[in-house]
């Protein structure tokens, strides 16, 4: 089968950012930050690090591998310059994910990549398909939009609502404290 890398591929993708959420999930903390808690944004700024690292390295790696040329200029800027804003599009996803698991914890308590993920990649699925559309209207190019087109676009709202409403939400970690409890110490067991 010829699509089978690629298909093996969009798997390993969609399983890289299926696990993102519940990976930022867990970057979460129950403490405040004046009492030594952090920021949703802390973790945001190492998925940064991350992207930069593997992102660099990756790129350096393949691009030797496919014999490509190290030259961003002349007409390979053109990959410098889509790639920049593939990368910026990627990255403020990220930073709105990291704020929309943040702001749905907040209600939930502990149940939040549960809810946003399906929306987030059903989402995802309908602006890639309706993105063409736009940029054809906007170019005046004629695009074929099969009508059921909009089956399938209702289908991924329809399931995205089902699979969060109805996705196991695991109970929220305790609040770690800072500090001991009153009469206890670091050697004292509760009991």
């Amino acid at each position: 089968m010829k699509l089978l890398p690629a298909i093996l591929l969009a798997l390993a993708t969609a399983f890289f950012w299926g696990t993102y959420g519940p990976a930022l999930g867990n970057a979460r903390t129950a403490v405040k930050i004046a009492e030594g808690g952090w920021s949703p944004f802390k973790p945001y700024m190492f998925i940064g690090v991350a992207y930069l690292v593997w992102g660099v390295v990756g790129g350096l790696v393949m691009m030797k591998v496919n014999g490509d040329s190290f030259s961003f200029t002349g007409n390979h800027f053109q990959a410098a310059k889509w790639g920049f804003l593939a990368g910026s599009l990627g990255a403020f996803g990220a930073l709105t994910l990291t704020g929309a698991v943040m702001a749905a914890a907040v209600h939930l308590k502990g149940g939040a990549p549960n809810l946003v993920m399906p929306f987030v990649f059903g989402g995802a699925v309908i602006i890639s398909a309706v993105t063409p559309m736009i940029i054809g209207k906007l170019t005046n190019e004629p695009l074929n939009v099969p009508p059921i087109l909009w089956l399938g676009v209702l289908l991924i709202v329809s399931g995205a609502v089902i699979v969060a409403r109805n996705a196991p939400h695991p109970k929220p970690k305790p609040a770690a404290s800072s500090t001991p409890a009153a009469g206890m110490t670091a050697e004292t067991p509760a009991h």
